[in-house]
């Protein structure tokens, strides 16, 4: 299956859910565990019917689910219609959705060497050295955010090496950099905007603000 572009998927108009790094998001307000498993309850059932299921997180207050392709590692039509009809059950249970509250932050770390600094950081994040996938360490059980390598050139002076990157939805980036920095921090780079802005706290330390837009 082909990747979905950005427009493509803004186009689905799936108004409760929100491309991060890698998948769809969606938050859902069910106020207390029971009405929140009667939800999760009817949304496995539409996952079993579309042999495409999410994951899901089930607490007091609200369900979090995430939605991604894995046998192709990334978003498809598959999940665009299954995030519809998880909406309409939703909708039929009276239940109401938060994007904006929705982010997801991921670890960079600038190296020249991957070879050598991939395995010890997969043995420490996930226990295993073969966690390494490309440019990423990735955890399967999804306990650790994901680490990605920058590939940078060798170098001796001392500075930041690692960087967050706060993922977070198209429609509230600019709100969410414009609070950053009315609290001390400032805009450093945003030449890629609306992809990312990289902003700094007021000792310099740096984080990207990223979206799925124009990637």
């Amino acid at each position: 299956m082909e990747k979905l572009t950005s427009q493509e998927i803004l186009d689905a108009g799936l108004d409760d859910w929100r491309a991060l790094a890698q998948a769809l998001h969606a938050r859902f307000r069910t106020g207390d565990f029971a009405t929140g498993l009667r939800f999760v309850t009817a949304v496995a059932e539409a996952a079993e019917a579309a042999d495409h299921h999410p994951d899901v997180t089930l607490t007091y207050g609200y369900v979090d689910l995430e939605l991604v392709s894995h046998d192709v590692g990334r978003l498809t039509s598959r999940d665009l219609a299954l995030a519809g009809r998880i909406s309409e059950i939703a909708r039929e249970q009276g239940i109401a959705a938060d994007p904006a509250v929705l982010s997801e932050v991921e670890l960079a770390l600038d190296t020249a060497d991957l070879a050598a600094a991939g395995p010890f950081w997969a043995a420490l994040l996930t226990g295993s050295a073969d966690s390494v996938h490309g440019d990423d360490v990735v955890d399967p059980s999804g306990r650790v955010p994901l680490l990605w390598f920058q590939h940078t050139d060798a170098h001796e002076t001392p500075r930041q090496r690692f960087h967050l990157d706060l993922w977070v939805p198209h429609d509230v980036a600019q709100a969410r950099i414009a609070a950053a920095v009315a609290a001390g921090g400032r805009v450093v780079d945003d030449d890629a905007a609306p992809s990312f802005v990289v902003l700094a706290d007021p000792e310099g330390n740096r984080v990207c603000v990223c979206t799925f837009l124009e990637r």
